[in-house]
């Protein structure tokens, strides 16, 4: 049989991704402050297993063996985010000068290995001393971030061309403040569209401070969207609008204010008295012009009317696994992504898109062959395959996608899952810290090394 190879064009940027608190551990060690995942994870019952981002995979202590085995997967291109908290432990005023020595470490062993750096300012861990203030419901966070942001863009702007501002906005906001299952574990939605609104604010404020403290001329800013494709579960009209308000208020709601400079008519409609305190002027800061954005895809909704259900009046009628029994790998629909892509393309005039994070999870077991360890995931390797399939697609369909992240570089603390969830391309024991490569780390590899699949 005869198997056609997929190539991508010739700067196309093959990597993996990590955050901060899921990796580094050393939550208390040289100057770090508590973020409010330090406080939301040792809250009994708020992780599944019991365990925290205390230690996580020690990547503070290890990250030059990590980088070496980035470099062994011919990995080119690496995603990681810094903890505002260890740089800035009370979350404004006095800067920790271990913290940025450690990010300053961390980039020019990334670079001394061939490897670019990506940098995003912010995965979830707020520092808990903004958080006693307000958190993000608080405005004045938002000029917070734009001053870390400079602080970050100071020190590593000449060596740091890719900044991120936030990753997923719409888990920050609704997981961590309507939901209760992310830290701070509030519960009211005027409070999620209220953070919704000043973590959008704080990416406007911080794209000018990040450009004017780089000193690289090729600093490119940008931000990450975990996004959907929502399908109606019938033709029913009842189906058809549940779909669409789910698609306003995880797709759009984060999307139009950035590309289109305002909020979604229907889904400020929809919200009436609980939507967000918006001061004059902020859209237009919200919609400062940015270079890419990431777009995190993982799997697609499926949504039904349900009259009972959530604030939207919608219920989800997928689980978006394969089985929910063994409750792993996500449900494999890649033409999805591809239709999710060319809707990006359409509806906010072709912006440049980098797949920041795909991956699926998995129960890896680590085996033994020829006498080595290893981890057989072939539904990892399956899984990244057809997505990549639909990338390359979605690319000769116009969309202007640069690079493609994969989740996760190793196996970490997966917030409320906890360690109960393996990611990575490498496998990590966390009781000795060992790490072996699995085998899509492996296949991985090959896809960087000849820039196909």
């Amino acid at each position: 049989m005869n198997h056609t190879r997929l190539h991508f064009p010739n700067d196309f940027s093959w990597g993996s991704s990590t955050a901060s608190y899921q990796i580094e551990g050393a939550c208390d060690e040289d100057g770090r402050g508590r973020s409010i995942w330090d406080t939301f994870s040792h809250i009994p019952g708020s992780i599944i297993d019991g365990t925290s981002g205390d230690i996580a995979c020690d990547h503070y202590h290890r990250y030059r063996e990590d980088i070496a085995l980035m470099r062994q997967l011919n990995q080119r291109h690496y995603r990681f985010s810094t903890s505002w908290s260890r740089v800035i432990p009370e979350g404004s005023g006095q800067i920790n000068q271990s913290g940025l020595d450690f990010y300053s470490s961390l980039v020019d062993t990334l670079l001394e290995n061939g490897i670019t750096p990506y940098l995003t300012l912010y995965h979830w861990d707020l520092p808990q001393a903004l958080q006693e203030k307000g958190g993000w419901q608080n405005r004045d966070t938002a000029y917070q971030f734009a001053a870390y942001a400079q602080v970050m863009a100071e020190h590593l702007g000449d060596r740091v061309n890719h900044w991120m501002t936030h990753n997923e906005p719409w888990v920050s906001s609704f997981v961590g403040n309507l939901y209760g299952e992310h830290a701070p574990g509030l519960k009211d939605l005027g409070t999620a569209l209220q953070v919704s609104h000043h973590i959008l604010l704080s990416h406007g404020l911080a794209v000018p401070a990040i450009r004017s403290a780089s000193t690289s001329p090729d600093t490119s800013v940008g931000i990450v969207n975990n996004l959907e494709w929502v399908e109606p579960a019938s033709s029913d009209a009842a189906d058809v609008a549940a779909a669409s308000r789910h698609d306003g208020a995880f797709n759009r709601w984060f999307l139009d204010p950035i590309f289109k400079g305002s909020y979604p008519e229907d889904m400020l409609s929809w919200y009436g008295n609980d939507a967000p305190e918006i001061a004059p002027g902020d859209m237009r800061i919200i919609s400062t012009p940015t270079d890419f954005m990431g777009v995190n895809y993982y799997t697609r909704r499926i949504i039904a009317h349900d009259p009972h259900g959530d604030f939207l009046h919608t219920r989800r009628v997928i689980w978006p696994f394969i089985d929910r029994a063994e409750y792993e790998s996500w449900e494999k629909t890649p033409e999805a992504l591809y239709r999710l892509l060319v809707r990006v393309k359409d509806d906010y005039d072709n912006p440049v898109l980098y797949i920041t994070e795909n991956g699926t999870p998995l129960q890896d077991q680590v085996s033994i062959t020829d006498g080595k360890k290893t981890v057989h995931d072939e539904l990892r390797i399956d899984y990244l395959k057809r997505h990549m399939g639909a990338a390359w697609q979605a690319l000769a369909d116009g969309v202007r996608l640069k690079g493609y992240f994969v989740w996760s570089t190793l196996d970490n603390f997966e917030w409320n899952l906890g360690t109960s969830k393996r990611f990575g391309l490498v496998y990590v024991d966390y009781e000795t810290q060992e790490r072996i490569i699995k085998e899509s780390g492996k296949w991985f590899s090959e896809v960087s090394r000849t820039n196909s699949i």
